[in-house]
């Protein structure tokens, strides 16, 4: 509906709620006595309450963060369950194509964070378009390409907070905490305090 109607959020607004959102995924990265991954993070699993607080929702493919892939068999299994668990037009690359000799962390839900982010700016996710043309989402994901639309209203500090956590490189991608502090900062210089 707000996609038809152009209604933008302000960003102030879109980072406040995108803020509750980070600040939820960290309580999954670090709960204990193990690290946990919600590994379909989407749109579609963030309600927004009367007061517009985000609960991530849908818990049934969390997993444990940190996984020691240690050959073919453990790799394939591993992108089996992804494709099976994650939304495709969300799912981090590095899910796509697991490596036999790896290590893969809660940076997937980082990767599907910025497509969060993107698709609150611009109503839909960057592979969106890419799925419904009936076009390979796996190689638009592994090509590395990311287009921010050129007539967006966001700020530049916005665009590159998208690309910093959809960065191809899963050891190049920034921890939760280091996605809050950019958020701090964001909020901070829209309100002016910087």
């Amino acid at each position: 509906m707000r996609a038809k109607r152009q209604d933008y959020m302000p960003e102030s607004q879109i980072m406040q709620i995108f803020l509750g959102i980070c600040e939820g995924l960290r309580a999954i990265h670090e709960s204990k006595p193990v690290p946990l991954a919600h590994r379909d993070l989407k749109t579609a699993n963030i309600c927004l309450s009367d007061s517009f607080e985000p609960i991530i929702v849908d818990l049934g493919s969390m997993t444990e963060a940190r996984l020691q892939i240690c050959g073919q068999s453990e790799a394939q299994r591993l992108q089996d369950e992804a494709e099976e668990r994650s939304s495709i037009v969300y799912r981090a690359p590095e899910l796509f194509s697991v490596k036999s000799y790896c290590t893969v962390d809660e940076r997937t839900d980082i990767w599907s964070l910025g497509c969060v982010l993107y698709a609150m700016c611009f109503f839909h996710c960057p592979f969106d378009p890419i799925y419904e043309k009936g076009d390979s989402v796996a190689l638009a994901v592994l090509s590395g390409n990311l287009n921010i639309p050129e007539n967006s209203i966001y700020s530049q500090d916005m665009h590159d907070l998208i690309s910093y956590m959809l960065r191809m490189d899963p050891m190049e991608r920034p921890f939760i905490y280091s996605v809050i502090e950019k958020c701090h900062d964001l909020i901070q210089k829209l309100e002016g305090r910087v």
